[in-house]
């Protein structure tokens, strides 16, 4: 039993010609997302990031060298708004994490790019936060991991469309 269960017995007892099915997945989707929240954010934490800190500093690492993007293409990958991508680069800037430079190739824009001490540390972040969700996932085992992935696939991709 889980709290999810007490809400769904809650339902059952109160509303029994209700089918409440879809209740308990997504609940539990719910509750597991804002758990895992707080597990994935210790390990920031770990680093002085924030969740924000860490997406923008890993998207800018995953990009490739030399690790910079337009604000346009962070600020849609990342989906948030120019005016809170522009504040977040301010911060990332005064952290010393990134640098904002000239773009050749668009004399009206600038070039997000992680800083040496940006990159380094988002190196060491990235590792202990792929670390930590093996162990979120280690109970599932190697099937059971690809099997709940492939089911959430389609829920997403359901969602998105």
């Amino acid at each position: 039993m889980d709290k999810v269960d007490l809400i769904l017995e809650q339902w059952a007892r109160e509303m029994p010609a209700l089918d409440v099915g879809p209740m308990g997945v997504i609940g539990r989707l719910n509750r597991c997302a804002a758990l895992m929240r707080r597990r994935l954010d210790a390990t920031f934490e770990q680093f002085g990031l924030s969740n924000w800190e860490f997406d923008v500093l890993a998207t800018l690492r995953r990009s490739g060298a030399p690790h910079q993007l337009a604000p346009t293409a962070l600020f849609s990958q990342l989906m948030v708004t120019s005016g809170t991508m522009t504040h977040r680069l301010q911060r990332l800037e005064a952290q010393g994490w990134v640098t904002r430079a000239p773009n050749p190739a668009d004399a009206r824009s600038l070039l997000v790019q992680l800083s040496p001490a940006g990159l380094e540390l988002i190196e060491r972040a990235v590792a202990a936060h792929v670390e930590n969700e093996k162990n979120i996932m280690a109970p599932f085992g190697a099937d059971g991991s690809a099997a709940l992935d492939a089911q959430l696939r389609k829920l997403l991709a359901m969602l998105e469309s």
